[in-house]
């Protein structure tokens, strides 16, 4: 019968071992794993070390460290659980794997660097866990999400579901701009207001809802109209705006002062039983101007409330658009840039077109003079304040 120094023996028979003067001398040629318990963690690490305790090693691993090929210098505290977790991993399919001699302990005892890593909560780790369980968004991404900070223009139909989900997730500040009060006309779709709160300012309910969902998100509240002479202030320091708007000269005013910002909208629209939604990246994808470089006349867009919408729409259309911000914050997947996806709610179906750049667009175009943030109340409504 094999003694657990017999097993160790033969684990550190079949890998290679290293001195850490030698992996801290070249750093950035190694995949660092980390394989200590979450305690041990929190207390230090090597420099942008991957954390997969060893206990989950044999079903995490892959998802964390997906390049197989790259050299990986495994530690955990004193070199033993290293030598059986590099043994693992060349199991796995690892080409290059060596078990750091002496681990963290030896690591610090040398002097080298190391530093405290941020990390979640006890709380968070519980709140977030389905997330944390996505290779793709992990801890990293759940860090990302807390730091990133979304606009959403309008506490009505479309930004109520895009709110709740992006504070869901943990967005960790979440601004409203809304200057409007809650009506029960709203309550048919707009779902951060209930009963008790009609007649209050919709940027409060907004607020009182989204803290009570969850304290890690910081709710700013902006009771204004947006306009030409407080956008570019309001919207300086956001990663992302979510576009809830409902009405053209809005629309145009926060593409230009998004263009100028270099800030990416996620630009949503309903209307009776269809909705839209794509993602405007400056400089990147077209501008909303070269989608719809003119206004239709009046007549021929009218409003939500002029011809009405199934209240669950705008929970499909904003839950989607909470979704790419999302994707936009962590660099997932394919956005919609570049893309128009929409949606009939009649027959229950989603077709997505093709948007290109305008090269004569006039605000991104390649011939394009400079962006002047104006009103621009006259194109086809007679005001521009937010209406969803």
């Amino acid at each position: 019968m094999s003694t657990p120094r017999d097993l160790l023996n033969a684990a550190k028979a079949e890998i290679t071992e290293i001195d850490p003067s030698e992996v801290a001398a070249n750093l950035s040629k190694y995949q660092i794993l980390d394989v200590r318990e979450p305690d041990e963690y929190e207390q230090g690490a090597l420099p942008n070390a991957v954390h997969v305790p060893r206990g989950n090693l044999e079903f995490s691993v892959e998802g964390r460290l997906p390049d197989k090929e790259k050299p990986v210098a495994v530690y955990c505290a004193g070199g033993v659980r290293s030598a059986f977790a590099a043994r693992t991993l060349q199991q796995l399919g690892y080409q290059n794997v060596v078990s750091v001699i002496g681990g963290f302990n030896r690591w610090k005892d040398d002097g080298l660097p190391w530093s405290t890593p941020r990390v979640l909560t006890p709380d968070q780790r519980n709140r977030y866990q389905r997330h944390l369980l996505l290779p793709e968004v992990g801890d990293k991404g759940q860090m990302k999400l807390l730091d990133a900070k979304v606009l959403l223009l309008g506490a009505g139909g479309l930004g109520s579901p895009a709110a709740l989900y992006l504070a869901a997730a943990g967005v960790g500040t979440l601004g409203i701009i809304d200057m409007d009060v809650v009506d029960s006309s709203n309550l048919q779709r707009q779902i951060l207001h209930n009963m008790d709160r009609i007649g209050d300012r919709k940027v409060d309910s907004a607020k009182k809802t989204l803290t009570a969902m969850n304290p890690d998100v910081n709710v700013v509240t902006y009771d204004t109209r947006l306009g030409a002479d407080n956008i570019l202030s309001i919207i300086d320091g956001y990663d992302v705006i979510v576009d809830g708007t409902d009405n053209f000269p809005t629309r145009y005013l926060v593409n230009d002062a998004a263009l100028l910002k270099n800030i990416p909208v996620v630009h949503g629209s309903i209307f009776r039983f269809e909705g839209q939604v794509t993602v405007f990246s400056p400089y990147v994808g077209p501008c909303y101007r070269c989608m719809i470089p003119e206004p239709p006349p009046a007549e021929l867009a009218p409003s939500c409330a002029e011809a009405g919408v199934l209240g669950v729409l705008p929970g499909i259309i904003g839950s989607i658009q909470a979704l790419e911000a999302i994707k936009l914050i962590l660099d997932l997947g394919e956005p919609l840039i570049g893309r128009l996806l929409t949606y009939d709610a009649m027959d229950e179906s989603f077709r997505t077109f093709k948007v290109r750049r305008d090269p004569a667009c006039p605000a991104c175009g390649e011939n394009a003079g400079e962006i002047v943030i104006a009103e621009y109340d006259d194109l086809c409504m007679p005001h521009a304040t937010l209406k969803v």
